[in-house]
Formats: structure tokens, sequence, C-alpha cells
């Protein structure tokens, strides 16, 4: 797949094309909005990571673009902005995911590999697996009658485990989609996120159906029962 990078702070995007690379896909980088416009327009890519702010035209300009052009490309929106009103205001502008910075590059790569998996049409900002309902934007959890706003590791570890539904996500994986971490025998902070994630979404005699498994990790019910 091929994905252009319009971001005009060098180290950033330097940062995301090494990391894009290396995770097999082709990668252009510009660094102003008028030639970023031009190329998500003409050129064919297959997803676009897209900064706000922008020198020659803005990031709100090169979206609106995008989307009279190709209103199925897939655009995921890099910001510091990182208030509710402007998750929203991306996306009423058209923008089909939203982080802000600094961000985990391991986060920003599952998005990626979700986008480019999601069917043209589907609506990539919210995840459906095991009975429950993730907004990945306002970070809202939504179970039965139970509606919760998940802090941002909460909801990351959440959406991680709703895309890999009903296989087994190891504690080492979850370190680094997460937290960013290679490997660290000594923490337990996956067990402890887990149980954050268990208490806010359990209904009375309905436990969340985030399962332990023994020596290995954690699993997502696919069928909660």
């Amino acid at each position: 797949m091929e994905i252009l990078v319009v971001e005009d702070e060098e180290a950033i995007a330097d940062f995301l094309v090494r990391g894009l690379e290396a995770e097999g896909h082709a990668v252009r980088s510009v660094g102003d909005g008028l030639e970023g416009e031009r190329l998500a327009v003409e050129d064919g890519v297959d997803l676009v990571i897209l900064d706000w702010m922008l020198p020659g035209r803005d990031g709100i300009e090169v979206l609106s673009a995008i989307r009279r052009a190709r209103p199925s490309l897939p655009v995921i929106v890099l910001t510091a902005r990182d208030a509710v009103a402007d998750r929203v205001e991306g996306l009423d502008r058209g923008a089909t995911d939203y982080m802000t910075k600094p961000f985990a590059f391991e986060e920003l790569a599952a998005r990626v590999r979700a986008h480019l998996r999601q069917p043209a049409g589907e609506r990539a900002t919210e995840l459906e697996a095991g009975g429950i309902r993730l907004d990945l934007l306002t970070r809202e959890a939504r179970r039965d009658s139970l509606s919760v706003r998940l802090p941002e590791r909460e909801a990351a570890l959440l959406a991680h485990l709703m895309r890999r539904a009903g296989q087994v996500c190891t504690r080492r994986e979850l370190l680094a989609a997460v937290w960013g971490y290679e490997h660290d025998p000594g923490t337990n902070i996956v067990q402890v996120y887990v149980g954050y994630l268990r208490r806010r979404l359990a209904l009375p005699g309905s436990p969340a159906p985030i399962e332990t498994v023994r020596s290995v990790g954690y699993r997502l019910a696919e069928r909660p029962e």
C-alpha cells in the first residue's frame, strides 16, 4: 500500500516514513499543503497522514479538496489540538481518524492497518466487537445501556483487543502496541489497565468480556455470554 505523509516538521516526517516503511508500506512525504493536496488527489495513494497546520495550504483546506475528489480515501489527521471540539471538527471536515501529538507510533501503525483493511464506505472511526462499540475519536465506549468515555491509554488498549477479537493478545504485544515498550518483564501495567477496563465496562450480572489466558495474555470474546 502507498501512504502519503503531509507533515512540515522534518523530524516527525522522518520518524513516520521510517516507521511506515518498516511496516512494509511505500511512503511519500511532502512538507507543504499545496503539494500534499496535489499528490493526494492525483497520485492514487491508498492513505494520507495529514498534519493540521501546514505552510502553503492548511490541513483543513487540503482535507476538503481530498473529500471532493476522493471521498473514500482514508485520511488520518495529526494535530497538537486535543480538545473534544477539535476532534469533532476534524470528523465534520471529513477526517477518517484523528491523533494528537505526541503519539505512540505503534498506535498509529495499528490504525493505519485497520483503515487499509476497511472496505470503502464503511465508517472507520468506530469499532464494534464483543458486544462493545468504541468511537475512536471521542473514546466513548458503549455496551448495552452503559456509555463511558475512556482515558486515552484505556481506549487504545480496548481498540487493540477489539481489532483482534477472539484472538489471544500477548502481554508483550499489548505493551508494544499501547505503551511502545519493546519488553519489560517486570511491569504489570497491562494487568492493571485490563482491570480498569473490566471495571468500567462491567454491567450488573455481566462482567466485561475480556478473558485472561493464563500465562499468555488476554482475549476479547467475540460473542459474549
